[in-house]
């Protein structure tokens, strides 16, 4: 991978390529709307719709460049070989060594990452440990608490 590249999932790509195609369609058709629509109600400089249209405006167009930039300076990642490694887009089922709790998460790229639901970024301290490990193994992750370690219950390959 090219230094300073981020990594995407397939479906992450997707995903960010379908959010800039709706800001730049629909969002921005529906924000001119709103700006014709105010504009229209007069006097401008005490209009508070014309304002609140102009800062959606903007961060609209914030966000459009924002996820042009990930995509410019992103790098897909291709299929992976499901020979039982983690991988990036591989689905994991981890258990903290001597507790019953499980833990469902998906390898992704950083700029995908989202701990409110299970995507954990290659780089963090459990996806660096966990990346090219397969099923049965245990790693270890030291966290500001101390050292904890992980057993690896099920991997399963990146869903296409």
């Amino acid at each position: 991978m090219e230094e300073g590249k981020r990594i995407l999932t397939q479906s992450g790509y997707e995903r960010l390529q379908s959010e800039l195609d709706d800001l730049k369609i629909n969002a921005r058709k529906e924000i001119a709307e709103k700006i014709k629509e105010a504009r229209a109600q007069g006097d401008l400089s005490e209009n508070a719709e014309y304002d609140a249209a102009l800062d959606e405006q903007r961060d609209i167009e914030a966000r459009i460049g924002e996820i042009e930039a990930i995509l410019k300076n992103s790098e897909v990642m291709g299929d992976h070989p499901d020979d039982g490694t983690i991988n990036i887009g591989s689905h994991v089922t981890i258990r903290e060594v001597g507790t019953d709790f499980d833990m469902d998460i998906e390898i992704v790229g950083a700029s995908e990452a989202n701990s409110l639901t299970r995507r954990i970024s290659n780089e963090s301290p459990v996806g660096k440990e966990l990346m090219h490990k397969q099923q049965g193994e245990i790693v270890s992750v030291e966290t500001a608490d101390g050292l904890i370690k992980y057993e690896i219950l099920k991997v399963e390959p990146p869903k296409a």
